[in-house]
């Protein structure tokens, strides 16, 4: 009979790095656009200022937030878990 494997630990993750994202919203240019941005541009992205935010690790959504100032920098409230 084989021995049983123990489960991984959780701690072997732990201190893997990930990449978070917090994505604010889209928007779809041309690129005569692109090349006019320059310092002072608005770009209308299609989210309105009241709807979460997605956040991402390594390109996956696993949460929605609000964007929140604390001592003057910007950070996100979590709103909504998203399941696996």
């Amino acid at each position: 009979m084989p021995a049983e494997i123990a489960p991984p630990s959780r701690n072997l993750v732990m201190d893997i790095p990930v990449s978070l994202s917090v994505e604010l919203g889209q928007t779809q240019l041309e690129v005569r656009d692109v090349l006019n941005l320059g310092t002072g541009s608005v770009i209308e992205l299609n989210k309105l200022q009241e709807e979460p935010v997605d956040l991402r690790i390594n390109g996956r959504l696993i949460a929605r937030g609000e964007v929140v100032i604390i001592k003057n920098n910007l950070a996100v409230k979590i709103t909504e878990l998203i399941g696996a």
